[in-house]
């Protein structure tokens, strides 16, 4: 597996990204191409690149004070850009990026495009539990949703659990503040 991962993004970037990935590409044995400045990135990693890990140069980055949209729109050499062009090439599997949510929403949109049939994105993380895991969705990507996008990422979070967590038919429910009709916004109430 390739990874793509936006060296220049995050806090203290791009030493503490160039030490993750590091330490990444030794445990796992992936891939790791490392976006960003390239005499920034090769300063951190030290006389001995390893082998498993390559760079590609651009000269910019998306600040975490930046208008998303219109940082990518005023630079297309940007760190996250660039790295998710990697993907949408077939040159990395996988991005990862420790900056802004925003930029890497942007990005993702505006280079890769949404699945069919998804009018939002939504970020997941998943969270150990007492019985397994749990794919959370959505936990920041959107602050005003409507009912069919709660349930767009209900199917999303199933298919993710089942495919890639390997969850024979996962349950899927609805975080709200009490089971009662009455309980909760208009919105998870029709959800």
């Amino acid at each position: 597996m390739k990874i793509a991962v936006d060296a220049m993004g995050g806090d203290y970037a791009p030493g503490e990204i160039v030490k993750g990935a590091v330490e990444a590409a030794a445990e796992l044995g992936v891939e790791i191409i490392l976006v960003g400045n390239s005499i920034l990135i090769r300063e951190h990693l030290g006389d001995k690149e390893p082998e498993n890990i390559t760079i590609v140069h651009c000269n910019e980055y998306v600040g975490m004070d930046e208008q998303p949209a219109a940082a990518l729109r005023k630079k297309k050499d940007a760190s996250i850009a660039v790295a998710t062009r990697l993907v949408k090439e077939g040159k990395a599997d996988a991005l990862i990026s420790a900056g802004s949510t925003g930029a890497q929403m942007a990005s993702s949109l505006i280079i890769l495009g949404r699945l069919p049939n998804v009018q939002r994105p939504a970020i997941a993380t998943v969270l150990p539990c007492l019985k397994g895991n749990v794919v959370l969705l959505d936990v920041g990507a959107n602050t005003n949703c409507k009912p069919e996008n709660l349930l767009e990422f209900a199917i999303m979070g199933s298919i993710y659990a089942e495919r890639i967590l390997n969850i024979d038919k996962p349950q899927v429910g609805l975080l709200n503040i009490g089971t009662e009709p009455t309980k909760g916004d208009p919105v998870y109430r029709e959800a």
